[in-house]
């Protein structure tokens, strides 16, 4: 499955999702807990950005993959564990957290994700 996504960075700092199809409450749709931080490094800057998501590898992509449901030590939170190595050859070497929104958009939480920044779409 492939996808682009819209990702606005508001007034405050805080990341959402364009995902105007989402049937829940908008709240689900901010980025957080290391998603914001991938998104801040992504945006190099840009309050507005799109990504590019696939779960096969493509050319410039880079990857984030998975390695447990949930949070660590929490057991009653959905969502999925990743880890991001690098970012365009940077290491980064960092977690994140990524709600049950992913598993809306790609049907489940796939092993690995592999995504890019679009300059234009």
């Amino acid at each position: 499955m492939e996808r682009i996504c819209k990702f606005v960075k508001e007034t405050n700092g805080d990341w959402f999702v364009d995902l105007p199809e989402w049937p829940g409450d908008r709240s689900a749709l901010q980025m957080v807990m290391g998603a914001d931080t991938l998104l801040d490094i992504v945006a190099q800057g840009h309050k507005e950005i799109h990504l590019h998501f696939s779960e096969e590898g493509f050319p410039g992509a880079n990857l984030m993959y998975w390695f447990m449901n949930g949070i660590p030590g929490d057991i009653e939170v959905g969502g999925a564990m990743y880890h991001m190595d690098e970012y365009q050859g940077i290491s980064y070497n960092f977690d994140l957290w990524l709600c049950d929104v992913t598993k809306f958009v790609f049907g489940e939480f796939p092993k690995y994700i592999y995504y890019s920044c679009l300059t234009e779409v």
